[in-house]
């Protein structure tokens, strides 16, 4: 009878270990999507001018072509034009999904939204007037990890800390 209860006991124990453990893991498994989850990131960005109402393009490694460019209709943001936000010294919230290679036209926003068709790549490359505008540029995280994304920037800008984002360029 002795032996019985033992090995019940036993097996009671081991059934509380293992169900804890597989516990543990699904938290840790849940954890680890959350902060895998993809979303927009927010990108600040200095520039050598002011470039803040010019089209972005992307250029290929070598700077020596465009990788990437908006559709006519792409250049919104929540149903307005995507302008980037300023922010405190000189930096920049980008809206568009820009990049270090990022590469500026010489047609605004508006300018871009209006015309009849989207131009390709031939039409576009002798409107770039600035192949490297960027000074410093940092991805800050995910913008969803954010309440109000400007205040919260500002706030890093102006005290200077940096460490909690990855540096582009």
């Amino acid at each position: 009878m002795k032996k019985l209860f033992f090995l019940s006991s036993l097996i009671l124990l081991c059934s509380i270990l293992i169900s804890c453990m597989s516990a543990k893991k699904t938290e840790t498994a849940n954890n680890n999507a959350k902060s895998s989850i993809p979303g927009p990131k927010a990108i600040i960005y200095q520039t050598k001018n002011d470039y803040s109402k010019l089209v972005p393009v992307m250029l290929g490694e070598d700077k020596k072509s465009i990788e990437s460019y908006p559709d006519i209709k792409d250049v919104f943001y929540d149903g307005k034009l995507a302008y980037p936000i300023e922010l405190k010294n000189g930096y920049y919230l980008d809206n568009r999904g820009i990049g270090k290679n990022v590469a500026f036209l010489s047609l605004t926003y508006d300018e871009y939204s209006k015309l009849p068709k989207t131009p390709n790549t031939d039409e576009l490359w002798p409107l770039i007037v600035d192949k490297d505008p960027i000074k410093t540029m940092y991805n800050c995280g995910l913008r969803s990890s954010f309440g109000d994304i400007a205040d919260e920037l500002n706030l890093k800008i102006i005290s200077g800390d940096f460490s909690t984002f990855s540096k582009i360029k």
